[in-house]
């Protein structure tokens, strides 16, 4: 069955799950990605005027990759195909080839291919679209959860344009929820539901910015609401916290994302990374995670922290913040949490230094205060003769020709000379640079008296 035949999906009714039901069928029902479908914006464009161009869409699950390649197919003129990169071979590659052009030949219309999961594909597979798409044969629409830059074979990429899908934002899943409530035909409307305010911020919380998440909670939400209250006539029945918690066996801790609790956990947390405390770290990130806390709003979090707070005092510990991150990102609830939680604890036993934040921070104020100083002559760059007739580049002295691969110049316009912005602790790697930094600026300092002399 072809993934747009909509007579198909139809005569399917309501068994089919929720989510499956409530794709929104036109750009004004697809919430949280204005940025990409709003108007001006070329897929708008495109739509308007029937000029369907090769894209990849890249982004994490729920955000709305299908959806966008069903509304392309709803509101074009193509003959669209779905192709799944999980199911499909070179031979079912081949057949799709010869279908678009009986299309072409007969139909006089253009064919829309939509690769599901495209990043599955092997190198040969994709070489075997890159001509049709060159040629105009087909317009590829492919969705991946991976960066398609890795994923993708380059002379495919630049034969395409990469259109990135963002999780949707709190404002956008409620209201996914709220229009599968009101839905009358695809949606719950029927039963006369409604949400406790509580109950619709934990269901948007736990979602994590994934609209198929939200719908498959809902819909399990309304299955228990059902049959523990029964139907009053006028009335209609309202969908508690406890009702969501007990649904997804998971409990609802108190916890608003938008309001005092969410900003006091995440402060309780940096805090307790700061003060060198493992234990307490990883207290309050079970507890941020429990009730529903975008993980990767934490690791962001962790990687800020491994900078701002840590800094040079152990370089790894970006690293491992990043690391952490792409690992949830790659496993996903529960087994990306253990990288979240080592995470912290590496970033609450490293050294500490908020040296490279002070200076960042001096250094910004400095440039905000002085304006645009002019670079040096002797380290500007002076690639034709007239600039070197001016003197770009006069007088720089190459670092590797001199002992130990340093040599004292300035780098600093004169107005700033000799103003120091980082100062390294005595902790951990920043005591190591401390004593480099010592030992070249006593040099340069000897070299400065020498010149005035």
């Amino acid at each position: 069955m072809d993934l747009f035949d909509h007579q198909a999906e139809a005569s399917a009714g309501t068994q089919r799950p929720l989510a499956d039901r409530m794709r929104p069928h036109g750009l004004a029902d697809l919430f949280g990605q204005d940025a990409v479908t709003g108007p001006g914006s070329l897929i708008r464009h495109g739509i308007e005027t029937d000029r369907i161009f090769s894209m990849i869409l890249w982004g994490p699950p729920g955000c709305g990759k299908t959806t966008l390649a069903r509304i392309i197919a709803h509101e074009t003129r193509s003959h669209f195909m779905h192709f799944s990169a999980v199911l499909s071979g070179v031979k079912q590659i081949r057949e799709v080839i010869e279908e678009a052009k009986k299309q072409r030949r007969f139909q006089r219309k253009r064919t829309i291919l939509f690769v599901d999961e495209i990043h599955r594909f092997n190198k040969a597979q994709q070489d075997a679209f890159l001509h049709h798409v060159e040629s105009g044969l087909i317009t590829l629409i492919g969705a991946t959860t991976e960066n398609p830059s890795f994923e993708v074979i380059s002379a495919l990429l630049s034969r395409c344009r990469v259109i990135t899908l963002d999780l949707l934002d709190e404002d956008a899943l409620g209201r996914v929820l709220d229009r599968a409530i009101e839905d009358r035909t695809a949606g719950l409307g029927d039963l006369e539901l409604c949400l406790a305010d509580d109950a619709r911020n934990h269901l948007i919380q736990i979602a994590s910015g994934d609209a198929r998440t939200a719908l498959n909670s809902l819909e399990m939400v309304a299955t228990l609401t059902l049959a523990e209250l029964p139907p009053e006539i006028g009335t209609r029945r309202t969908v508690t916290l406890n009702h969501v918690a007990r649904a997804l066996q998971k409990k609802a801790l108190l916890y608003d994302k938008g309001g005092d609790e969410h900003f006091n956990l995440i402060s309780a947390f940096h805090k307790s990374l700061r003060g060198s405390d493992p234990d307490a770290a990883l207290y309050w990130l079970a507890r941020m995670l429990e009730a529903g806390e975008d993980p990767l709003y934490v690791a962001r979090r962790m990687v800020r922290f491994a900078s701002e707070d840590v800094g040079n005092a152990d370089p790894f510990a970006l690293r491992m913040a990043l690391g952490a991150m792409e690992s949830f990102r790659f496993l996903g609830h529960p087994e990306g949490d253990l990288a979240l939680a080592q995470a912290a604890i590496y970033l609450a036993t490293a050294p500490k230094s908020n040296s490279v934040y002070a200076a960042w921070k001096t250094v910004k104020q400095v440039v905000r205060e002085k304006g645009a100083l002019p670079v040096p002559l002797h380290i500007r760059n002076a690639p034709t003769g007239l600039m070197k007739d001016l003197g770009y580049g006069k007088g720089y002295r190459y670092a590797h020709d001199f002992k130990g691969g340093y040599v004292a110049q300035d780098y600093l316009p004169d107005v700033i000379s000799g103003h120091r912005f980082y100062s390294p602790t005595d902790r951990g790697y920043e005591k190591m640079i401390a004593g480099r930094l010592k030992h070249r600026r006593t040099l340069k300092e000897k070299t400065r008296d020498k010149d005035e002399c």
